[in-house]
């Protein structure tokens, strides 16, 4: 029996803060359970034709959010699969609904401080450009965590190896869809 088939059913869609391993453990989570993986911001970036910080810079974040939605929505439609969404996506209520309805929201967790390293670690993010990464991040926790914690599933993760956040994410998930329905 493949124990895994009850996890390829539905959309497994990943939210959380920025440098939470969104994408980089949602390819891995993707290879675990053999879905394909989908990036909302480079599909973004692919519709648009031009990345998320000249969209930012000469559309404003609020045209941005606007198209993040219209191509998670199209992501959606498709077959199951792991999806990485930006960490304001899920803030956008109706964004936050279509996810809700057609997906598996699972929420990733993380220290502050061990996220502010992690992203100070590259300059291609727009809402930190000039800013510090930690003040940033905590502003941001305020904002977002009501929202992430509409999630279906929270899983805390840390500075571990993707390898055991992904079997973290795996066995959450197994545990979320045993539940019986409230």
């Amino acid at each position: 029996m493949d124990r895994y088939a009850p996890l390829r059913r539905r959309t497994i869609a990943l939210v959380g803060l920025m440098g939470v391993g969104k994408s980089s453990v949602g390819r891995r989570l993707a290879n675990a359970l053999d879905l394909p993986f989908r990036d909302a911001d480079a599909e973004v970036e692919l519709a648009a034709g031009r990345s998320i910080s000249d969209i930012f810079g000469d559309l404003g974040e609020d045209a941005f959010r606007e198209g993040e939605r219209r191509v998670i929505a199209r992501l959606l439609d498709q077959e199951p699969h792991v999806l990485a969404t930006g960490g304001g996506a899920f803030m956008n209520p109706q964004t936050r609904e279509l996810i809700k309805s057609r997906a598996i929201s699972v929420w990733l967790k993380t220290d502050l401080a061990v996220l502010a390293r992690r992203v100070s670690r590259k300059d291609t993010r727009p809402l930190l450009i000039g800013k510090d990464p930690l003040e940033v991040l905590e502003a941001q926790a305020l904002a977002r965590y009501p929202a992430y914690g509409e999630a279906d599933v929270v899983v805390e993760t840390g500075d571990e190896a993707h390898h055991v956040t992904v079997e973290q994410l795996i066995r959450a998930l197994s545990e979320h869809l045993e539940a019986p329905a409230p």
